[in-house]
């Protein structure tokens, strides 16, 4: 099974978002299970979950994991083909967004387009991977900083584009014989705040009246 997998063809999007069989996606994850199995976890009867099956296996989302006996029936056993999925724009296609329409550091759509297609690419590029059995050489760097101030934090943007232009001047062989271009993408966004747990209270919270 793959840590994850990016589905490119819109049907497969569909199917994948339907919520029951996001459930039994789910389900599957942590391990192989017959419709038997998974229709008393979901709530729904055999039937109605191997129909769902069927449609995921259809896609390439779930498959055959082996079969056993029981009793007169055989039962196939089925397990998802990756614990996770990313939805790839390419299954949008006609309105996937485009970087190149226009380009704004500072926006945080542009931001948004930019990581889009880096899905799409990055999605496409594994793909091909895995049919030609090769590997796929990627690097990611991903952490946090704390800004003191804005003025911080405009100046550590300052220098980090001028060390990342230095460092793409220093490599950067035009005429390379054989050489491979690689897409290079850095971002820069507040961190997604998790929102605090609810107390639960007899009593109202106060609200302040301005002044």
């Amino acid at each position: 099974m793959l840590d994850v997998t990016v589905i490119e063809d819109s049907a497969a999007a569909a199917v994948s978002l339907d919520p029951m069989r996001s459930r039994l996606l789910a389900e599957l994850a942590g391990g192989p299970a017959s419709a038997a199995m998974l229709a008393g976890r979901v709530g729904l009867p055999r039937q109605k979950v191997n129909y769902h099956l069927k449609a995921l296996e259809r896609h390439g989302l779930v498959e055959l994991a082996g079969e056993r006996r029981k009793g007169n029936v055989t039962e196939r056993l089925m397990r998802a083909t990756a614990a996770s999925y990313v939805i790839s724009p390419l299954a949008l296609a006609a309105v996937q967004p485009d970087p190149a329409r226009f380009r704004d550091q500072l926006s945080a759509r542009w931001l948004l387009a930019v990581a889009a297609r880096l899905v799409r690419d990055v999605g496409t590029l594994i793909t091909g991977a895995a049919k030609a059995r090769k590997g796929l050489a990627t690097y990611a760097l991903d952490g946090e900083v704390r800004f003191a101030s804005a003025a911080d934090r405009a100046a550590f943007v300052a220098e980090l584009t001028s060390g990342i232009g230095a460092l793409i001047a220093k490599y950067h062989d035009e005429n390379a014989a054989g050489g491979r271009d690689h897409r290079i993408v850095v971002a820069l966004h507040p961190t997604v705040k998790t929102p605090p747990a609810i107390e639960e209270s007899s009593s109202p919270p106060a609200i302040e009246e301005a002044s």
